[in-house]
This record gives C-alpha cells, structure tokens and sequence, in this order.
C-alpha cells in the first residue's frame, strides 16, 4: 500500500477562511466601485453629451442663418430683405464667434456647416429670384429657423446641464425671439409683393 502525502492547504483552516472571505468580499466591493464609478461617469457623459448636442445645433442654426443671408444679399432688391439679412448675418456671426468660444473651452468640436436639412432648404432659395426668393427666404429662413431656434434655445435656456450652456442659451434667446418678430414683419411686408 503506498501512501500519500497531502499538505493541508493553509486557507483550509477556519482561521485562514475568514481571511479568504475578508478578500473576496474586498474584491466584490472593489469591482462593485468601480462599476459604479463607470455608471456615474457614462450619465455625465450622457449630460455632457445633451450639452453638445445642442451647440451642434445651435452652431448649424447660425450657419444656415448666415449662409442663406449671404444669398439675400446677393439676390433680393428689396431693402428691407436686405437689410434683414445684413443683421442676421451680423448678429449671428457674433452669437457664433461666443459659441465657439464657448465649446471650445468645453472641448465641443462645431460644425462649419448647416445642417443637411438646412443645406437643402438653402438649395432651394438659390434656385429662386425676385419677390418669389424674398417669400421663401423670410418664410424659411426669417420664421421658420427662428421659430425652431426659439424653440432650441428656450429648452436650454432651463435645462442645459452646464451652467456656461444654460447661461449662453438664456443670454442668446432675447436677441433670437427679437429675430423672429422682425422675420414675422418681413413676411408680411413682402407678402404683398409681387
């Protein structure tokens, strides 16, 4: 008969049991921070991300604002669409200079675009001409984009999660609101055009 030597494990005895529980316990808790810092950091990725989502927006909004104004210029000989589209074009340039540098201190990258969307509304208008141009432009661009900035900026303005965002959104929606009377009043006057 040959017999056979087993060292008794040393975790084996009630003693060394308890320190092994005492690790595995430590380890389960480890893991368990850790996962739950994860799950805090991905929900202020998720704000952060609802934050940039919103400058991207309000950054197109701005360049389809600016890029279709451009056109009126060129386009329209009504002065009053004129001068609606040198004021756009002069007031949201500015309002783009603040959000880039807005997202820039918030590492957001912008667009230098309009949206698709926007690109093709601005198609349109650069196929048109006379009153029927001045029509589509204070429709689409004058009431149209500044009632759907409006709209963007007034939700932000109260729930932006940033305080730099919600701050420039509230501070840029009077001048946004101011926009949309005047492209009301521009589309009435050019209404009757012909």
């Amino acid at each position: 008969m040959t017999l056979i030597f087993r060292p008794q494990s040393r975790l084996s005895t009630p003693a060394h049991s308890g320190k092994l529980r005492r690790v595995i316990g430590f380890a389960a808790l480890s893991v368990a921070g850790v996962a739950l810092a994860l799950n805090v950091a991905h929900a202020a990725d998720a704000v952060a991300g609802k934050d940039k989502s919103f400058m991207v927006k309000a950054a197109e909004a701005g360049n389809a604002e600016v890029n279709a104004s451009k056109i009126a210029l060129e386009k329209s000989a009504n002065p009053a669409v004129k001068k609606f589209a040198q004021t756009m074009i002069d007031e949201h340039t500015k309002v783009g200079d603040e959000l880039k540098q807005l997202a820039s201190s918030k590492d957001v990258s912008l667009p230098a675009e309009p949206s698709v969307g926007q690109r093709a509304k601005i198609a349109v208008l650069e196929k048109l001409s006379g009153a029927t141009f001045d029509k589509r432009y204070a429709s689409m661009i004058g009431v149209s984009a500044h009632e759907d900035a409006v709209k963007l900026f007034q939700k932000n303005s109260t729930s932006a999660a940033d305080p730099d965002v919600k701050n420039f959104a509230a501070k840029t929606l009077p001048g946004l609101q101011a926009h949309l009377k005047m492209a009301n009043e521009l589309k009435s006057e050019v209404a009757t055009a012909k």
